[in-house]
């Protein structure tokens, strides 16, 4: 599987002799640090005498390059603009380290001293400094390619960050957890980056071995296995495909069982024709990503266990492809749900709730979690409704709600919370079985209905359903993540377990 190149961050006391970049960080235009001040002395002012000039004011993320400053070894200093003092937030930290390695990368810097002085008045805790840019640093690093270097190329080489300041146990713990964060983004992002030649059930549990190397138990339960059982709604998504769907557990046990774990369930459609009812042709190239929620699942998983979060974590996977063929389920079938609904369908495009009715049915009465969420990349109409700011967030419980639009906000990854109202029961009812797939207008908002729908198979648990219809795939660089797959979900989860994510009850 492909991998970022790797960085290494240290903490050391002091610059390393002959450190080719030394960065300095700056709050808007206050002046240095102690540490900064020092080297400014031994550069006879040069530092200072930049820093006024006129084009460069400190705002967050704003490089000034000082080449090869009399005084000192380095090659080049780095001013890094952190903005206003109090402003500060841990997320204007992580796009400033972003933009830091960004501008690293276009100056061929491989390695860099970056020289960590406290920040009068500071918004944001100094333990969390390093931490936070290193996170923005290796979310803008990634990298995902799967061509076959040219004969004779170079390998991309890893960076190494020497982060200088007192050593300080929080602030490495901070680093820490930081660096399991962005593996489980960065793990994310490849899964949704593979094309579905590659990723497919037959061969996902392959790709989930660095979380059985960080100590997540993986179970897999075949076509046989989910047959045998009734979950004849994820069969039915995967009948036409020559990889059979598979339901895929993942078990992270950080508390050892003290209590009822969280749940998190994902959409893990590998690739998604639309089946019968097949989608056109622009729309289906993406269709690799139609995972997405599952990707994150297993990124958020990953993340909790590389930092040993202390939590007992289950993700579920429903994993399947939707393609057609003589063998594909039909507008007008009555399919009898694992939890033993029958649900009428009505366009095989609507795939992404038929998997989830027997995956989080299968959840919640299996394993009875104390709250359970899932992420889907479920419909065009949250997108549609929301545009390209937030995702669509659909709660039973208003303190899970609020707890993941406000991990949301920290971290970037933003949801706005829909309507979960029992009316939309109304538009599901069916003359022939339990419920109706969806409404039968499908421009009549889908998203709601198809949340009313997934809610009939949560056995009541406490429970949020996030569709993030358009946040799986960037179309062009962004601050935090290139082209291709964003790892969207793993931040903001993260953030909310962290937070102590619970119910309200």
């Amino acid at each position: 599987m492909p991998q970022s190149p790797a960085i290494a961050f240290q903490t050391v006391a002091e610059v390393p002799d002959g450190a080719p970049v030394v960065v300095i960080l700056k709050a808007g235009r206050r002046g240095f640090g102690r540490q900064a001040e020092a080297l400014d002395s031994r550069a006879g002012g040069t530092l200072t005498r930049a820093c006024e000039a006129p084009g460069f004011s400190g705002k967050s993320g704003e490089c000034l390059d000082i080449l090869s400053p009399g005084g000192l070894a380095a090659r080049r200093v780095v001013v890094l603009g952190l903005g206003d003092a109090e402003a500060m937030t841990p997320l204007s930290l992580t796009r400033a380290g972003a933009e830091l390695a960004a501008f690293l990368e276009r100056k061929g810097e491989d390695a860099a001293a970056v020289v960590l002085d406290a920040i009068e008045g500071a918004a944001v805790a100094g333990t969390e400094l390093a931490g936070r840019l290193a996170l923005g640093m290796r979310l803008r690093r990634y990298r995902f390619d799967l061509r076959n270097k040219r004969p004779g190329a170079a390998a991309e080489t890893g960076w190494t960050i020497h982060f200088v300041g007192p050593r300080d146990m929080d602030a490495d713990a901070h680093l820490a957890r930081m660096n399991a964060v962005a593996d489980g983004v960065e793990f994310a992002r490849t899964l949704v980056n593979l094309p579905s030649n590659i990723l497919h059930p037959d061969s996902f549990v392959d790709h989930l071995e660095p979380l059985r190397e960080a100590g997540i138990e993986i179970e897999a339960l075949d076509a046989a296995e989910l047959k045998r059982l009734g979950m004849n709604a994820l069969l039915a998504v995967g009948s036409a495909s020559q990889h059979p769907p598979r339901i895929v557990v993942l078990r992270y046990n950080g508390k050892k069982g003290a209590d009822a774990p969280l749940a998190f369930v994902g959409k893990g459609v590998c690739f998604d024709s639309g089946g019968l009812c097949t989608k056109t042709g622009p729309q289906m190239f993406e269709m690799k990503a139609d995972m997405a929620g599952a990707a994150a699942v297993a990124g958020l998983l990953l993340a909790l266990a590389r930092q040993g979060s202390a939590v007992d974590a289950v993700g579920v996977l429903g994993i399947a492809e939707n393609l057609p063929s003589g063998k594909a389920y039909k507008p007008g079938d009555v399919i009898t749900s694992l939890s033993g609904q029958t649900v009428e369908v009505f366009d095989t495009d609507c795939e992404g709730r038929m998997l989830l009715a027997d995956t989080l049915y299968y959840t919640a009465t299996r394993f009875k979690p104390s709250a359970m969420v899932d992420l889907a990349t479920l419909t065009y109409s949250v997108m549609r409704g929301l545009g390209s700011v937030f995702a669509g967030l659909f709660a039973t419980d208003d303190a899970m709600a609020s707890g993941m639009i406000a991990a949301g906000e920290a971290v970037g990854e933003r949801f706005w919370r829909m309507p979960l109202d029992h009316a939309y029961d109304e538009g599901l009812q069916s003359p022939l079985a339990d419920l109706r797939q969806h409404a039968r207008d499908l421009e009549d908002g889908d998203a709601p209905y198809a949340a009313a729908f997934l809610r009939h198979f949560t056995d009541n648990r406490p429970w949020v359903h996030l569709d993030i219809a358009g946040k799986e795939l960037a179309a062009a660089d962004g601050p935090l993540a290139r082209q291709g797959g964003v790892g969207f979900g793993v931040q903001m989860l993260e953030q909310w377990v962290r937070a102590g994510g619970q119910a309200g009850r």
